[in-house]
């Protein structure tokens, strides 16, 4: 049986993003960091402060990760990017071939080991050109670039399983998301499932319908950033969907968790015990009638879980 919850969302962050992306908790600074992607910015705050730090950076961060050695890991448009220090100076480490007016870095995280994990986003919509790289700097070395996984349109929805035996990618034209077994060491993917397929847009569609209707048997979104919690329960953030889903290790769906904003984009476990859910969200484009119900559309919201999520992995360099 399904769970459908209504919770008590907060709102974490009152001035809303245009489209927020690329949470994550800093342990060692217990800061909240994210992006707002088409205004360049990366921001970060401590929970209860009041007080937003924003940075203006000269092309879209599409995801970000900490380092271990001090300092971000950055996806832009063009490639990958290193600042040693917060509002330092950006330094490409990888420069891509693929061609930056139609195609640029959206969600990525690293991998237990510390490599970063990036996919694109083909902006035309028209062809299947998006592709997943990772990214091996551990130990100073001259970046290893690895193709992963590619045929999709926009990359979304990376994760690993608690044991890291599992990697989860989502494309959110192709509404859907999916599940290999990962070799760690030789960092190699294999046996290829579809964790899960959502149901598609129905021509007429408009904000609001339905009304949280189970994902698998109405439009409920499409599926866009994600993270997992200790126990292995994948939140999907479904886009358009005013929902996350939460779905077990073997793809059973055991909760719906109502949002606050029709367009959730990627939530991520923080506070620190790692029990305090965050989301961010867009408001990006989104109908006037939607804005005018869901004002806070935009902003970064929390709420509190009973089980605890991954901590985040910091960048190997």
């Amino acid at each position: 049986m399904i769970t459908v919850k209504k919770e008590a969302w907060r709102i974490a962050v009152d001035e809303p993003d245009v489209l927020g992306e690329s949470p994550f908790w800093h342990p060692l600074e217990q800061r909240l960091y994210w992006v707002d992607l088409p205004a360049k910015f990366i921001l970060r705050t401590v929970p209860g402060s009041g007080v937003v730090e924003r940075w203006a950076v000269p092309q879209e961060p599409g995801c970000i990760a900490p380092a271990a050695s001090g300092g971000l890991v950055v996806a832009m448009r063009d490639g990958i990017y290193r600042a040693r220090e917060w509002g330092g100076a950006l330094t490409q480490i990888v420069r891509m071939d693929h061609d930056p007016a139609t195609t640029r870095f959206n969600d990525g995280k690293c991998d237990p080991l510390g490599r970063l994990w990036a996919g694109t986003i083909f902006e035309p919509r028209t062809a299947n050109e998006a592709k997943l790289y990772s990214f091996d700097c551990r130990g100073g070395r001259t970046p290893e670039v690895k193709l992963q996984a590619g045929d999709a349109i926009t990359a979304n929805g990376l994760a690993w399983s608690p044991d890291g035996h599992t990697v989860y990618w989502s494309d959110t034209p192709h509404h859907i998301t999916h599940a290999w077994d990962w070799a760690a060491d030789a960092n190699t993917l294999t046996r290829h499932r579809v964790f899960q397929q959502f149901a598609t847009k129905p021509a007429g569609w408009t904000a609001g319908e339905p009304d949280h209707g189970s994902y698998n048997n109405a439009y409920g979104g499409r599926p866009d950033g994600a993270a997992v919690d200790a126990e292995g329960h994948y939140f999907a953030s479904m886009f358009e969907g005013r929902r996350l889903c939460q779905f077990a290790p073997d793809g059973t769906l055991v909760a719906e968790i109502h949002t606050p904003a029709q367009c959730p984009t990627m939530p991520c476990f923080g506070g620190p015990d790692l029990r305090t859910l965050y989301l961010t969200t867009a408001r990006e484009k989104r109908p006037a009638a939607e804005l005018a119900a869901m004002p806070a559309s935009g902003c970064v919201f929390a709420m509190e879980v009973d089980v605890p999520g991954l901590p985040v992995n910091f960048f190997q360099d």
